[in-house]
């Protein structure tokens, strides 16, 4: 139960980060149920949040709940001045001379600060006391080598913290289409992404071996668990809104050695019935397998993006989400994109959404000497 005596100042010693109990934990969850309970009503976010912690990638402790709060105060009698969580993620990188490793990132999401507690200082506590946490936090046998975030409060509040914002946040819209359009990629079910996501990663450890620009690159992996924890959210959601579940989870247009994917998920921020709403399909990641740059290979692939693009445009439709977003396309996909002629719009991200970086490893953790490869949906939490 929060309580009504008033917390010491942000900067006594008596303030300090701890995890939530239970009882302290739907609290959290009850504050900022108006920022991100979407089109669920408060039991059902409540629920959500809880359901939330046993799926892939949260579950068996990879994601922590953490709250800033006032030692002098008991446990469910505390104040909670403010709280995040964090995701431990596998990423790879290759140093300067290519050498590769596979590491741990971890993702922050959900800072929330207590309205009534607000600009006292504690959300930037809080930050400071984690950047200071997060780098011996379940590491296990793997050393950590920074902390992401997307933040949505623009660049410079998290900057100062540390999160340096990375120049590239940009997506692509297209809108929905109905069903009439010619159907040329074959649907996705979920007992379909297991092999599909190794045969990503496999693809990009040979990628990030073999390629070397002189800088650091890091990719957060985007493996099943990634996959799964948007798909449970997704799958959650509409089990509450409509009785039903998508059952399409991407689309692939299949060549043997070429084929070309993508793994989506439906967002329902609003009224499903409402046109005010920003109700979203999200390509949580595209895939090109054939990177071979000769003009016939280029052609047929523009064929297999275009098929499985449309593929996502009208499950947009099915569901009646509003648009179709793709997060930073990488040049080949965005080649395709012209390429066939696809309409769609750019748009560059200022204030929502911005991919930063806290870096711990060698170097400056910015674009100078770190590039950070396929800032894609999958890797926001």
């Amino acid at each position: 139960m929060d309580t009504t005596l008033a917390p010491s100042d942000s900067r006594s010693p008596n303030i300090y980060l701890t995890h939530p109990t239970a009882g302290e934990s739907e609290t959290i969850y009850s504050l900022s149920f108006l920022a991100w309970g979407d089109a669920l009503t408060l039991p059902q976010y409540l629920e959500e949040s809880a359901f939330l912690t046993t799926v892939p990638l949260a579950k068996d402790d990879g994601m922590s709940v953490w709250m800033l709060t006032d030692k002098t105060f008991a446990q469910d009698q505390r104040p909670i001045l403010c709280s995040c969580e964090t995701f431990r993620k596998r990423a790879f990188v290759t140093d300067t001379k290519g050498q590769f490793t596979e590491v741990i990132v971890h993702a922050v999401a959900s800072v929330f600060c207590n309205p009534k507690y607000r600009g006292r200082g504690y959300a930037a506590r809080l930050m400071r006391e984690l950047a200071i946490m997060l780098p011996s936090w379940q590491v296990e046998s793997r050393r950590c080598v920074g902390s992401v975030l997307y933040s949505d409060i623009g660049k410079n509040y998290y900057a100062n913290l540390g999160w340096h914002p990375f120049p590239i946040n940009t997506h692509i819209e297209l809108d929905p289409i109905d069903a009439s359009t010619p159907f040329q990629a074959r649907e996705l079910l979920v007992t379909d992404l297991d092999q599909l996501c190794k045969d990503d990663e496999a693809m990009i450890r040979k990628a990030m071996i073999s390629m070397s620009n002189g800088k650091i690159r890091m990719m957060l992996v985007p493996d099943l668990d990634h996959m799964l924890w948007h798909l449970r959210k997704e799958e959650f959601a509409c089990d509450k809104l409509f009785g039903k579940q998508p059952q399409v989870k991407g689309a692939i247009a299949e060549q043997p050695g070429n084929r070309v994917w993508a793994i989506w998920m439906h967002r329902f921020y609003g009224d499903p019935e409402s046109a005010s709403s920003d109700n979203t399909l999200y390509i949580l990641r595209i895939v090109t397998e054939n990177r071979d740059p000769n003009v016939k290979q280029r052609e047929m692939q523009a064929e297999q993006t275009q098929a499985v693009l449309q593929a996502a445009q009208i499950e947009a439709a099915e569901w009646k989400l509003h648009c179709v977003k793709l997060w930073n396309p990488e040049p080949l996909v965005r080649e395709m994109l012209e390429r066939v002629g696809i309409p769609h719009r750019k748009v560059e991200r200022k204030e929502d959404n911005i991919a930063s970086l806290l870096w711990y490893g060698e170097g400056s953790g910015k674009e100078d000497t770190l590039e950070w490869i396929g800032i894609g949906k999958y890797a926001w939490c």
